[in-house]
C-alpha cells in the first residue's frame, strides 16, 4: 500500500504542538502525527504526519501559514516490507564480548559470545545506533577491567538490551525502567526471547520514580537525550553508590562537555568517552568529590 508523509520544521515547542494538533484534524486523517525536537541545538521542532490517502495540499498550506511554519514537504512512499528491508540492511553487531543479532542471523553467533537476540522489527535499541553500540562497548570495557556490579539500573531501557547485557555477565539485581508502556512490553518480550525472564525486572517509570529503582546502584545506564540526562543528574547523585559507575548516551558530540560538567557537580566524574559518528557515550564514576 502506498503511503505519504508530510514534514516540516518550526521554531518553538508551543508552535510545534499547535501545528501537530492541527495536523491531527486534517482530512483525510493522518494515521499518525509526530512532534519532535531536533536534537542539534537549533531550537527547531519537526512536525510530521503519515497518510494512506493523498493529503490535501491546501489544508496543509493553511495550517503552516497559521503558525508561521515552513510549508509541508509531501512525499509519496512506495510499498515496502520494512521488516524485511531492515533484516537485509542490519548485520549483527559485535561489541567486545556482546553479539546482538536478529533471528535471521542465528547461524552467525560466534562461539563464546554473549549473544542477545533483538528482532529487526524492534529497530531502536538493536545495537546498530551509535548510542546503543557505545553503551555496550563501555560495559564491555568495565567488565574487562574487573568491575562487578551487584545492582544495575537501566533508565529509559527501550528494548532492554543494556540490562540484558549486564545480566548476562554478572549475577545480581538488574532493573530496567521506561516511561513508555509499549517499550516495557518490548523489553518483556525480549527477556523471554533471550531466556532472561526473572533475571531483569521491568517497570514503567519516569526516571527513578519507582520503588524498584531506589539506590544505591553499582551501575546505572541511561541512553536517552541530553535534556533528560541533565534533569536526572541530581537523581543519579542520590541513587548511584560511591564508587559506582554511570554509562550515559543519547548525547551529540557537541553536547558531551555540558553533560560531563553537570554530572561532576554531583560527584560523578568522567573516566571514559567514546564518539561514534555524531554520538557520544560517557563512562563516569561517583567519587563524591563534587566540583563547584
Amino acid at each position: 500500500m502506498t503511503t505519504w508523509t508530510a514534514l516540516t520544521t518550526i521554531s518553538g515547542k508551543d508552535a510545534a504542538e499547535k501545528l501537530g494538533d492541527l495536523l491531527e484534524r486534517a482530512e483525510p486523517a493522518p494515521t499518525g502525527v509526530g512532534v519532535f525536537e531536533v536534537e542539534d541545538g537549533s531550537g527547531l521542532w519537526e512536525v510530521g504526519g503519515y497518510f494512506v490517502e493523498t493529503p490535501d495540499a491546501v489544508q496543509l498550506a493553511l495550517m503552516t501559514a497559521s503558525v508561521g511554519a515552513k510549508e509541508f514537504t509531501v512525499s509519496e512512499l512506495p510499498e515496502t516490507d520494512w521488516v524485511a528491508h531492515v533484516r537485509r540492511e542490519l548485520a549483527p553487531v559485535e561489541a567486545g564480548r556482546f553479539f546482538v543479532y536478529g533471528s535471521h542471523d542465528a547461524d552467525k553467533v560466534p562461539d563464546g559470545a554473549e549473544a542477545l537476540l533483538i528482532e529487526a522489527a524492534m529497530a531502536f535499541g538493536t545495537g546498530h545506533h551509535g548510542t546503543t553500540l557505545g553503551c555496550l562497548r563501555a560495559l564491555n570495557r568495565l567488565a574487562d577491567d574487573g568491575v562487578v556490579a551487584q545492582r544495575v539500573a537501566d533508565i529509559g531501557c527501550g528494548t532492554a538490551v543494556l540490562g540484558m547485557a549486564a545480566s548476562r555477565i554478572w549475577d545480581g539485581e538488574v532493573v530496567a525502567g521506561d516511561i513508555d508502556a509499549q517499550a516495557v512490553d518490548v523489553a518483556v518480550a525480549n527477556l523471554a526471547a533471550n531466556d532472561l525472564e526473572g533475571c531483569v525486572r521491568t517497570v514503567e517509570a519516569a526516571g527513578f520514580d519507582h520503588p524498584a529503582l531506589q539506590g544505591p546502584f553499582d551501575l546505572i545506564f541511561a541512553n536517552i537525550l541530553k535534556g533528560p540526562l541533565l534533569s536526572l543528574a541530581p537523581a543519579f547523585g542520590e541513587h548511584l553508590a560511591t564508587g559506582g559507575y554511570a554509562i550515559l548516551s543519547g548525547i551529540l558530540t557537541e553536547q558531551a562537555d555540558e553533560v560531563v560538567e553537570v554530572y561532576a557537580q554531583h560527584g560523578i566524574n568522567l573516566i571514559g568517552r567514546e564518539d561514534i559518528v555524531e554520538w557520544t557515550t560517557l563512562t563516569l564514576c561517583k567519587t563524591d568529590k563534587k566540583q563547584p
